[in-house]
C-alpha cells in the first residue's frame, strides 16, 4: 500500500511514498561523469572554432559526443592553447565575453566551443569567456561545492605536477584521477569556477588540518574595493605542494594566462 501524508491546513501539499520523478534518473553524456546532482566534465576544457554551418559538429559537441577526430576531421581549429595561449579566440568573443553572433548563424552563435577530450592542452580563457563557452556549448561553468565534490581523492604532487615547465595534455596523467574518475583537477591548470569572491591581498595555508594546500580566499587587508574577482581552484603545474584540493585562490574575471584553464558541468 501507497502511504500518503498530507500537511495540515495545506491539502496541497502531500507526501508520497512514491520515488519523486526523476529521482535518480540523471545520465550524463560520454564527455562526463556524474557527481552527485551534476554532470563534470572529465577533462579541463579546450575550446574549439566550429564553423556554426556544420550543424552536425555543432550538435555532437553540444551533446558531449564529439572525440577529437570529430573536430580535427570536422575543420574545426583549437584556440588559446596553454602554455601560448594562441591561436586568439576571433574578436566576435572578446575578452568580455559578449559575443557576437558570426554573420547568418541561426541560431545565434559565436562558432566557439568548449569541450572534454583527452589528449589536447587545456584552453587559456578569462572567466567570462569561459563562462559563455560553456553556455554555447550547452553546459555551464563548475560551481565551487561542485569541483570540491568532483575533486575528492585526487592525490597531490607527482601524479598531478607536469614538470616540462607548461601545462600537459588532458587526460594523459594516470595517477591524476578524482576517486570519481574526474582527470586533471590538481596541478595542470588553475580552474575558474562559477562563484566569486574578495580579491585576495595575501595568501596562506590549509597547514589546520588540510596540509599545505593554498589558501588565497579573500587575505589580509581584502576589502570591497578589490571586487571583482572569480574562485580559482586546484594549483597550477608549477604549484608543487601548494596544489592540492583544498587549493584556492581568485583573479580578477578579465585576466587570462597560460595557467588559468576551466572546467564545464551540465
Amino acid at each position: 500500500m501507497k502511504r500518503t501524508l498530507c500537511a495540515v491546513g495545506l491539502a496541497a501539499l502531500c507526501l508520497t511514498g512514491a520515488a519523486p520523478a526523476g529521482a535518480g534518473t540523471l545520465k550524463c553524456p560520454p564527455d562526463s561523469v556524474k557527481v552527485g546532482n551534476a554532470c563534470i566534465d572529465l577533462y579541463e576544457a579546450s575550446v574549439w572554432q566550429i564553423a556554426p554551418s556544420n550543424t552536425s559538429l555543432v550538435r555532437k559537441v553540444q551533446a558531449g559526443k564529439a572525440t577529437l577526430a570529430d573536430l580535427t576531421g570536422g575543420g574545426a581549429t583549437q584556440l588559446s592553447t596553454s602554455p601560448s595561449c594562441t591561436p586568439a579566440f576571433p574578436t566576435n568573443f572578446p575578452n568580455d565575453g559578449n559575443w557576437t553572433p558570426v554573420l547568418g548563424s541561426s541560431p545565434p552563435s559565436p562558432g566557439v566551443y568548449a569541450v572534454s577530450i583527452s589528449g589536447v592542452k587545456p584552453s587559456c580563457a578569462t572567466w567570462f569567456q569561459a563562462n559563455e563557452a560553456c553556455a554555447v556549448s550547452g553546459k555551464r561553468l563548475i560551481r565551487n561545492g561542485e569541483w570540491q565534490r568532483a575533486a575528492v581523492g585526487t592525490p597531490d604532487g607527482a601524479p598531478c605536477i607536469v614538470s616540462a615547465g607548461a601545462p600537459g595534455p588532458t587526460g594523459t596523467f594516470p595517477g591524476c584521477v578524482s576517486s570519481w574518475g574526474v582527470f586533471d583537477m590538481v596541478g595542470n591548470v588553475w580552474e575558474w569556477v562559477e562563484d566569486w569572491a574578495d580579491l585576495s591581498d595575501g595568501c596562506t595555508h590549509w597547514s589546520a588540518g588540510f596540509g599545505n594546500d593554498l589558501s588565497c580566499f579573500g587575505g589580509p587587508g581584502s576589502s570591497h574595493s578589490n571586487l571583482p574577482a572569480a574562485l580559482l581552484r586546484g594549483g597550477g603545474w608549477y604549484d608543487g605542494t601548494d596544489a592540492g584540493v583544498f587549493a584556492v585562490t581568485t583573479d580578477q574575471p578579465w585576466d587570462s594566462f597560460s595557467n588559468i584553464g576551466f572546467r564545464c558541468a551540465r
